[in-house]
């Protein structure tokens, strides 16, 4: 062995001691690493350690000045030498994560650019490369771009013999596509996807995630349309192939071809994913208790991974899974534990301004539904309308104009607001989204606005178009919510017997689900439909009910208004605050936010 490469052996030997002892030695591991250049190395060796000092600079320590030093020779260095790949892609890869880390976009796109122009002979860095400019592209909301160019990755994956990879690439590209709301490019898309899929003979693992990916952007589509019946043999298959994938080890063997060197998550993610997208369907359709139980166990395999991992996607699923028990609770009635559970989603944004970025408008909507459940109507308008100035996502906007529009119904005096808001959620004419949940949503409020008008028969063709809507596709909720408003009018109008038609089985449904704001409505007029019909007893029992579900929630008000974090119903600007002032006295107004 020539002499030169012994000391450098060494130097390696002692950086790599360091930096992988516990707790790691970062500075001596940088010292050793530095001592390479005392001699004068030849250009290979001059390089890689650049690139190693970049790479534990970035990933240890804030230097991240002397880190881009690093890596930008490396770069440099590394296009000078023959047949040099890995030092010279790891080094545009991880430079371009860094100048991303320092808002430096714009250095970040071109070094890709480059590294992925000269790196068509490497399989394996050319298809990271490009998945790794089309997140950037994504990141910044350029999704032509994005789709472009896993269009191109797809292309290139196929020329080289790698299905697997060529459907990570398409995959990718659908789930942008979904995002964009390009359903007309996402079918055929998934149908070719569907095919490779089901074709691709190769590692287990592998081909399981695959399927995965397909099945939760089919579950996911699906929600977005509001057809939670017609979900549920896709969202079977997914569930079962989350449970194979569990059985399944991972094993060590590598690949044949170096391009299917990628998994899309690991498989602890994956099984969040799926309890994510199950909690999604199960709140949409109304079975609340089941969602509570697939939180509980989502967000405890979260806890556990979140300790050894920090992946931001990790903050991401919990945050959605958050907003979503949060729904549940003011359904439930656990106003309380929802507002705490809302200022943990803020404490999680307050970490994170890109998640927060992308969460505001959610957290905005949700502290309105918050409003309306402890009657602070001002408070919910101010709410709703923060979160529609801060979102761009169609389905999101007409679910908080639908919200926005029961608030001025209860109002009562705001009738010129009223209109103009229903006027762009018609849901007989050019209705903006194609989720049939919300245009089922969309009549009932129509169906309510009429009530409160007095024009019942009006009402009456409203309500039916929702429960027509709502039976088609399982949305137990608004099937309550109409059955309930239905024998509302009956009893008003007299019609006694059609009355109880409607509100017994609106009070079954309610208690399954359970509603506690429905079976509040239901029990208050069974208590009348039975003194109206001379059922003493049965009467009785309904005012008994009554007074169980007022007092349950008058307990719950009172407890949710007392807690400091209800000052959060001001917060109307800006990222969410940091301290939320307590109040002063046991007073239930509300203090302003700092």
């Amino acid at each position: 062995m020539a002499a030169p490469e012994r000391w450098y052996l060494a130097l390696l030997g002692f950086a790599e001691h360091f930096r992988t002892s516990s707790p790691p030695k970062i500075r001596l591991c940088v010292h050793c690493l530095q001592a390479v250049f005392q001699f004068k190395p030849p250009q290979r060796i001059e390089a890689r350690t650049h690139l190693q000092l970049g790479s534990v600079l970035y990933h240890h320590t804030k230097n991240s000045e002397l880190a881009r030093n690093h890596l930008e020779k490396a770069w440099y260095i590394s296009q000078q030498v023959p047949q040099f790949e890995d030092v010279k892609f790891e080094a545009a890869s991880i430079l371009s994560e860094l100048f991303c880390q320092q808002n430096l976009v714009d250095s970040a796109k071109p070094l890709l650019r480059k590294a992925i122009q000269i790196s068509q002979q490497t399989p394996y860095w050319h298809c990271r490369l490009l998945f790794q400019l089309a997140q950037l592209h994504t990141l910044e909301k350029d999704l032509v771009s994005a789709c472009d160019l896993l269009g191109v990755g797809a292309e290139y994956a196929r020329v080289v013999g790698s299905e697997y990879t060529r459907a990570l690439f398409l995959l990718s590209k659908g789930m942008l596509l979904l995002m964009e709301r390009k359903l007309g490019e996402v079918h055929p898309l998934l149908t070719l996807c569907g095919t490779i899929v089901e074709n691709w003979q190769g590692n287990p693992i592998q081909k399981e995630s695959l399927r995965v990916f397909f099945l939760v952007l089919q579950v996911t589509h699906y929600l977005d349309a509001g057809q939670v019946k017609s979900v549920k043999p896709c969202l079977k298959q997914l569930q079962q192939c989350i449970q194979t994938i569990s059985t399944l080890h991972d094993d060590e063997i590598l690949p044949s071809n170096p391009a299917d060197l990628f998994h899309w998550l690991p498989k602890e993610h994956m099984c969040v994913l799926v309890y994510l997208v199950t909690v999604m369907h199960s709140m949409q359709a109304g079975y609340l208790e089941k969602a509570q139980k697939y939180t509980d166990k989502a967000l405890m395999q979260l806890e556990k991974l979140k300790m050894l991992d920090c992946s931001p996607i990790l903050s991401t699923f919990q945050v959605i899974l958050l907003e979503h028990i949060i729904m549940c609770r003011l359904v439930t009635g656990h106003k309380a534990t929802a507002l705490q559970e809302i200022s943990q989603v803020c404490q999680l944004c307050q970490q994170s301004p890109r998640l927060f970025t992308n969460h505001a408008a959610q957290l905005h909507t949700l502290l309105g539904l918050y409003c309306i459940s402890v009657n602070c109507m001002d408070n919910a308008e101010a709410q709703f309308t923060t979160a529609l100035r801060l979102t761009t996502h169609q389905e999101l906007w007409t679910y908080i104009v639908t919200n926005l529009a029961s608030v001025y119904i209860r109002e009562g005096n705001r009738h010129q607001e009223l209109y103009s808001l229903l006027e762009r959620i018609n849901p007989d004419h050019n209705f903006p989204v194609s989720s049939h949940c919300l245009r089922a949503a969309a009549f009932y409020i129509r169906g309510l606005l009429s009530f409160f008008q007095g024009r019942y028969n009006e009402a009456k063709r409203f309500l039916r178009e929702t429960l027509k809507m709502s039976n088609a596709e399982d949305l137990n909720r608004l099937t309550a919510c109409s059955l309930v408003l239905l024998g509302h009018i009956f009893y008003v109008l007299g019609n006694h017997r059609e009355s109880n038609n409607m509100v017994v089985p609106a009070m079954q449904l309610a208690s399954k689900i359970p509603d506690m704001s429905v079976q509040l409505w239901s029990s208050a007029l069974l208590k009348d439909l039975n003194k109206a019909l001379g059922n003493t007893m049965d009467a009785h029992e309904a005012a008994q009910m009554h007074q169980n579900f007022s007092q349950q929630l008058l307990q719950d008000h009172i407890a949710a208004c007392s807690l400091p974090e209800h000052n959060l119903i001001s917060w109307t600007d800006g990222p969410p605050p940091v301290q939320i002032q307590a109040q002063n006295g046991p007073t239930t107004s509300l203090a302003s936010l700092l």
